[in-house]
């Protein structure tokens, strides 16, 4: 087992070579991402999608970072909405979905394979289409035959981003689209304020920004050596929980597990009293202890406050360290961009902390060659 060095973090070459394909130059697209696609997504035509009645449901239809995207569009649109925004991610959209519906098909590569299957189903149930994708690819393809309407992402700086740092390129073209059918309010203030939020982060977070002052180098060490365990206490935050997860899997090859308060508390509090809830100083060799993560949102029920403080009481009570951090903004869209660019930066630093390159899935790569007929 390899082992933390968290004076990796501040040896500028080191981040340099261990960092080859580039992942921290591609976080650090983020606000560009934003407001590039949004302005795409634009220019593409959404307004389309607005003429004549609103669906009955948006389903959005993506695996990784594409379902993740709808996740965090119903995130933005809030508990209010006044219709169903259900993401799917698997071979078959439910039963109910039908010509009344608008489907999002959404894939950065434009090949993964479920979401092209879910697409052509899509065109059978004579839903309306939209496509997001890279430009010329199999799911344009689909969006063009069946008349659909296709969003294509946009280079950064002349080059696409890794898919897992095209978060933000996919989930613009689902916020405008919602905007286009009075789903939220996301007007070009609101655009602009994520964006620059992400700069911020990003200008904080940089390579050269040392240990003691870079959120994202903090963060990977209060990671490191430990299983987190990560809660959100909204839908916002819940998001960014996964996304957390989801990264730190496919960033640093660390497992972890999220849910989001109030279920959480019900499901994962008693870890807190397992065999993982206080580390072996004294053991012999690699010691493993569980620590809680909790990102906090401005907008929690009542309760969930209450059970989030007790819990975190529980869990320091018996020796569980515990991570608290706050997204920050006044729009949903914001409060995730403060929190998303955290933790991919967070992430990668970790993966870097422990000697493993980022970008490198050769398990997933190798579980595809396998599948694929």
């Amino acid at each position: 087992m390899s082992s933390f060095e968290p004076e990796r973090l501040d040896d500028a070459a080191f981040l340099t070579e261990g960092d080859p394909s580039g992942m921290l130059p591609a976080i650090a697209s983020s606000g560009a991402q934003v407001r590039t696609s949004h302005r795409t997504a634009l220019e593409a035509g959404v307004s389309r999608l607005s003429r004549g009645d609103r669906p009955r449901a948006v389903v959005v239809a993506g695996m990784g970072s594409s379902a993740l995207a709808g996740d965090m569009l119903a995130a933005v649109c809030g508990g209010g909405v006044p219709i169903p925004i259900v993401t799917v991610g698997s071979y078959r959209l439910p039963g109910w979905v039908g010509a009344a519906d608008l489907v999002i098909a959404v894939s950065s590569s434009g090949a993964t394979e479920e979401t092209r299957t879910l697409a052509l189903e899509a065109v059978r149930r004579g839903c309306r289409l939209l496509t997001v994708s890279r430009p010329r690819s199999p799911l344009a393809a689909i969006a063009e035959q069946a008349s659909g309407l296709h969003v294509p992402i946009a280079p950064v700086a002349g080059a696409f981003p890794p898919d897992r740092a095209s978060l933000w390129a996919l989930t613009m073209p689902l916020v405008a689209v919602a905007a286009e059918l009075g789903l939220v309010e996301a007007g070009p203030e609101v655009v602009e304020a994520a964006a620059a939020r992400l700069e911020d982060i990003a200008h904080r977070c940089r390579p050269s920004s040392e240990s003691f002052i870079n959120p994202g180098k903090t963060l990977a060490m209060e990671l490191a050596g430990t299983i987190p365990m990560v809660w959100g206490t909204s839908p916002v935050t819940g998001a960014v929980a996964h996304r957390l997860v989801s990264q730190l899997a496919k960033n640093a090859k660390y497992p972890a597990i999220y849910g989001e308060i109030p279920g959480a508390v019900h499901d994962q509090v008693a870890v807190v009293e397992g065999p993982l809830a206080e580390r072996d100083i004294f053991g012999d060799g690699a010691s493993v202890a569980l620590r809680l993560v909790v990102l906090r949102d401005l907008e929690e029920h009542p309760q969930v406050s209450k059970k989030r403080v007790l819990a975190v009481r529980m869990a320091e009570q018996r020796g569980v360290p515990v991570t608290e951090i706050t997204a920050e903004g006044v729009h949903p869209l914001e409060r995730l961009a403060s929190l998303v660019g955290l933790v991919d930066y967070g992430t990668v630093y970790l993966a870097l902390g422990y000697g493993v390159d980022p970008a490198q899935v050769a398990t997933v790569a190798e579980l595809k060659a396998r599948v694929t007929p």
